[in-house]
């Protein structure tokens, strides 16, 4: 197996900085301070809290980031092992009428981002929810599509991704290994 690095640190921050000022693009500014920043574990969890912290500096008020636990509604749970379930934390508030961008590293099939809407109706009922993806790889089986990409990465199906990122990893890069 070969691994070629295709975003480095510098990209990624650039990616992501980019991804918090199209989500302030997206929101009338009237509607900035309902804004709900989601992670979905793992790294969609590090991702969100980088993005909110971006946010709020831009803002210059607290941007809620919490992360959002699919593991319960996800469709393949009888044929593949599964991790423990991470904890889902929502902000104080809620997200009740709230702007929901939910964040997750790699999109690929769509069948995590669709478990991530069911788990977030069974918490609440959000006036709108967008998406949020480090990296876009294609293949989709679900008609999914992200609003904020940081990267369309086309791979092959035989491809993987790997996103490693400091808080977790103590490395920073995303890989493509054939």
């Amino acid at each position: 197996m070969t691994a070629r690095t295709v975003l480095q640190p510098a990209d990624i921050t650039r990616a992501l900085t980019r991804i918090s000022h199209e989500i302030l693009e997206s929101v009338p500014a009237a509607q900035v301070p309902d804004i709900v920043i989601l992670g979905i574990p793992t790294r969609g969890v590090v991702l969100a809290r980088r993005i909110g912290a971006l946010l709020t500096g831009q803002t210059g008020s607290d941007v809620p980031v919490g992360a959002l636990d699919v593991t319960m509604y996800r469709d393949d749970l009888s044929r593949n092992p599964t991790r423990a379930p991470a904890r889902t934390e929502v902000p104080s508030d809620g997200i009740d009428g709230k702007i929901v961008v939910l964040v997750d590293d790699v999109l690929y099939s769509g069948r995590t981002i669709r478990a991530a809407l069911d788990a977030l109706s069974a918490i609440g009922r959000p006036r709108y929810v967008r998406l949020a993806t480090l990296v876009d790889r294609g293949h989709r089986e679900l008609p999914i599509r992200p609003d904020f990409v940081g990267k369309n990465l086309p791979t092959a199906d035989g491809e993987r991704i790997h996103v490693r990122l400091d808080e977790i990893d103590g490395i920073e890069e995303v890989t493509i290994e054939s």
